[in-house]
This record gives C-alpha cells, structure tokens and sequence, in this order.
C-alpha cells in the first residue's frame, strides 16, 4: 500500500498565502491556509494508506488529525526539499501539497500496478501531486520550482528516466484571492469555502476569520506531543 505524504508550512500570518494579502490581511491568509490545510489532511486521512506523512515546516497544531506522523523539511530549496521527503520513503508514495483543499480521497487512492509513477498537474504549470512507485530522489533535484514549466519539466524528467507515467486530473492551487473562490466553489462544504465565505461576508478589510493560531470550525482537538512520532517540508 501506498505512504501519502503532505508538504507544509506552518500556517501562520505572514509566512504563508502571502499573495492573497492583498486583498486579505496576512492573519486573514493565515487562517484561509489553514483550512486547506484542515481539508487537505481530511481527505487523506479518508484514504487508503499504509502511512500518512505530515512533511512540515513549523510546528503542528490543533488543524492536525490523528494517524499521521510529522517530519520536518529539510534545509534547501523545494526541489531539494520534495526529494528528502521521497528518500525516507521505502516503497510507493504519493506526495500532494496543502493548496488543493478540493482534493478528495478518491483522487489520493492510486495503484501502482503497470505504472512506475502518477503524476497530477497544476493550471498554473506547476503540479499538485507525484506518485513514486520506487521513490528516487535524483528525480526531483534540480527541477526549476515556481515556474510556469515546472510540471512539464518534472513530468519530462520521469520519462526521460524510462517510468511509465499516468496522469491525475489537472487541478487549481490557492495562489491569489480568484484561486481561492474558483477552488472554494468546487468544494462548498469545506472547511476553506466557509471560511472563505466569512472572509468575504465580513464588508470590510479588518474582518477577520477565526485566528489562525486557534481550531478552525469543525478542527479535531491537538494531538498529545508523544502521538505524533518524530520523523520531514
């Protein structure tokens, strides 16, 4: 079975979602990454999987479910980062990021059967899902991140390397305030919808959502510290 693994930061104003601010403030950002966060660990948490990997930069908090362990991301850029996260990994993975709060565990249930990798791309050019079937990590270092090719890159790189690839559907990331309401209508009944709505019914730029230090609406309570093994963004 499948180790699925989420690269994360810490969500906590003025470190993550700073392109929604404008028109949110950093705090209001903040909160607005942790509801995809929020979402995106239900959805895995929901699907089949040996192990759950939270890969992360900070600290955990009250928006983390249980099952999952934590590891921390190493020093470098993402590139570097995404292939320490494959190298603790001893058979199949598939590793998402925390900006697809529309992803269901439907999307996440992969088989690796007559395939060597899956591959989900981003509308951006960058890609929200990689699935390794022999997790190899020279297949992500040196890939140019945050760029308008990366995914065609990373995805070149896989076949160049003779895997066959499969693909997932092609998804939007949270990235500006229109990515955060086109991806909010495609799941209403998330976490990062209603909250997003509150962001938007609140008439002026000082409303603000809950604090993103505290539990987000429906949040399960923190994990003890000794319930979340030691182990990478």
């Amino acid at each position: 079975m499948t180790t699925l693994l989420v690269i994360a930061k810490e969500p906590r104003p003025g470190r993550v979602k700073t392109r929604l601010t404008p028109p949110f403030t950093p705090r209001q950002a903040a909160s607005l990454a942790e509801a995809s966060l929020a979402d995106t660990l239900d959805a895995v948490a929901a699907a089949p999987a040996c192990r759950r990997v939270l890969v992360l930069d900070g600290e955990p908090g009250p928006w983390l479910p249980p099952g999952f362990d934590v590891v921390p991301q190493c020093a470098g850029g993402l590139d570097e980062r995404l292939a320490h996260a494959f190298a603790r990994c001893a058979g199949p993975a598939l590793l998402i990021g925390m900006d697809t709060p529309q992803v269901t565990p439907e999307l996440l249930t992969v088989d690796f059967t007559g395939c060597d990798a899956w591959f989900g791309p981003a509308e951006d050019g960058g890609f929200w899902a990689l699935g390794l079937a022999r997790p190899d990590p020279a297949l992500l270092r040196g890939v140019p991140m945050s760029t308008a090719t990366t995914g065609a890159v990373q995805r070149d790189r896989l076949v160049a390397a003779g895997l066959r690839v499969r693909d997932l559907p092609s998804l939007r990331d949270v990235d500006t305030a229109a990515d955060a309401h086109a991806v909010a209508a495609l799941a209403p009944d998330g976490r990062f919808a209603r909250l997003l709505a509150g962001c938007a019914g609140s008439g002026r730029a000082g409303g603000e959502p809950a604090p993103a230090s505290g539990p987000l609406p429906g949040s399960r309570p923190a994990l003890a510290a000794a319930s979340r093994p030691a182990g990478p963004r």
